[in-house]
């Protein structure tokens, strides 16, 4: 049986791996709670390709 609650899994996808025109995107998937945060998430974290910590943004 699945899990009940207000709890749901996203993806976080880097904002500046576009612009760095290197092939290949940096995303990770977590979850989060809808009920306290409503609107789309955004945390930094570590980007492989560009060697460094950027904003990862919540995509859908």
């Amino acid at each position: 049986m699945a899990k009940k609650g207000n709890r749901v899994q996203v993806i976080l996808e880097c904002t500046e791996h576009k612009a760095s025109g290197k092939p290949g995107t940096s995303r990770y998937i977590t979850t989060k709670n809808k009920k306290n945060t409503p609107d789309r998430m955004e945390l930094k974290k570590f980007n492989p390709v560009l060697k460094k910590m950027t904003v990862h943004k919540e995509i859908k």
